[in-house]
């Protein structure tokens, strides 16, 4: 469907609209989660190769994660300036290029090249978090959590399915003759493809051009109202619950399989622990989106916040139980979902249109750097005081969220 800068929707047309672009924008999630997941699988084994050290084996998720910080400002301003089609498709695109460099530095044996085919794949995450606000950019006060969540949970299946594409996409590789352990970049790469047609030539009308026009025209009552008025304090504060929530589970999952191996766990154990975690993250964001449109978004921030302590709380006194851990990782996924999509929701509808993607792209570059600092400082305090100590003091974060909520809090949210 072409966008039509003179037509506007119906209540009801713009009804199945919204529906249609959470379809689309979840398929594209579900194929760029695929290309992700076999990015990170990939990314540590690939740097301790080329680097010949193993201390260099988190650079690659460094760089990744500073690729989307990077990035997210950039798109968010391309989709503000043209909408959210080209934007999304322009991130993937990068991240394509970025895999066609990984495979060439595999190649070439350089550890430099592939890191900076690694920062340009950052792209394509800073594009798949952007899918998220996208989700909202149509939706109304009674839908914006759950539309957002929709997006989030189809995280689930690429992150489930990208991981388990290595094997089968090694074999595939080694025998068109691929660079060693770039086989399943062959995925990644069909995956990129797949989402960058999906999104050009299926995401009609653009969600965030239209969201423009209604906007424009709900001043005269002529168009159905999508957009409330901005509010930059709870703006802020809902780019502050983002950025710690995702700190605070960044901290502690990058060094849990760490602690359960110097304790003694298997790698089964170990990937138990971080599938359960990941099923935390994502599996259960819709009923956290329909909390949040219930009982307020702030009200949901909170309960994500109650999740995270309880998880800190259990990791770290109950940090010799492998038991104890993974349980403390589970809640430590619901606690950021609930945190994360209830913030997505309160930072959209406390940005007047005008301010919405600048904000946005605000937020993911604090998520991401936020990320990365708590993934850097969470070896250093393991090292110093280990992890229940990691845990103790990531706990501060949530502290801090939870000390800031009343700024954030309008009548609604305070019912």
């Amino acid at each position: 469907m072409p966008d039509a800068p003179d037509l506007l929707p119906d209540a009801a047309e713009l009804t199945r609209i919204r529906r249609r672009t959470l379809w689309l924008l979840s398929s594209g999630q579900i194929l760029g989660g695929i290309a992700f997941g076999a990015t990170i699988s990939l990314g540590a084994i690939l740097a301790t190769e080329l680097s010949g050290d193993e201390a260099f084996s988190g650079w690659a998720t460094a760089a990744v994660t500073l690729g989307a910080a990077a990035f997210a400002i950039p798109l968010a301003a391309l989709a503000r300036r043209s909408g959210r089609r080209p934007a999304l498709a322009a991130g993937l695109s990068v991240a394509l290029i970025g895999v066609l460099l990984v495979i060439g530095a595999v190649a070439a044996a350089s550890f430099p090249l592939l890191l900076a085919g690694v920062v340009l794949i950052g792209a394509g995450q800073a594009a798949n978090l952007q899918s998220r606000f996208a989700a909202a950019d149509l939706a109304t006060d009674s839908s914006r959590g759950r539309d957002i969540s929709v997006v989030v949970w189809a995280t689930t299946v690429g992150a489930v399915l990208g991981p388990n594409l290595v094997g089968p996409g090694q074999a595939l590789g080694d025998l068109v003759g691929m660079p060693p352990l770039t086989g399943p970049y062959l995925f990644t790469i069909v995956a990129q493809v797949l989402a960058v047609i999906l999104y050009v030539a299926a995401l009609r009308p653009d969600p965030l051009l239209l969201a423009q026009r209604l906007v424009a025209r709900a001043a005269a009552g002529a168009a159905p109202r999508i957009a409330r008025a901005d509010r930059p304090v709870a703006a802020r504060y809902a780019i502050l619950a983002i950025a710690a929530s995702h700190g605070t589970m960044v901290a502690v999952m990058a060094m849990t399989p760490v602690h359960l191996v110097h304790h003694g766990a298997s790698l089964t154990i170990v990937g138990l622990t971080i599938s359960l975690h990941i099923a935390g993250m994502y599996a259960l964001s819709p009923v956290f989106g329909i909390l949040a449109d219930r009982i307020g978004r702030v009200a949901t921030v909170l309960l994500g916040q109650g999740l995270l302590a309880a998880s800190l709380l259990v990791s770290g006194l109950g940090q010799s139980a492998n038991t104890a851990v993974t349980i403390g990782l589970v809640l430590l996924g619901l606690g950021w979902s609930a945190s994360t999509v209830a913030g997505a929701a309160l930072l959209v509808e406390t940005s007047s249109e005008a301010m919405r993607t600048r904000r946005q792209g605000r937020s993911d570059l604090a998520m991401n750097l936020v990320g990365a600092a708590g993934a850097i400082l969470a070896g250093v305090i393991l090292g110093w005081i280990g992890f229940g100590g990691l845990a103790f003091v990531t706990l501060a974060l949530v502290i801090v969220v939870v000390a800031a909520s009343p700024l954030a809090r309008t009548r609604r949210e305070a019912a």
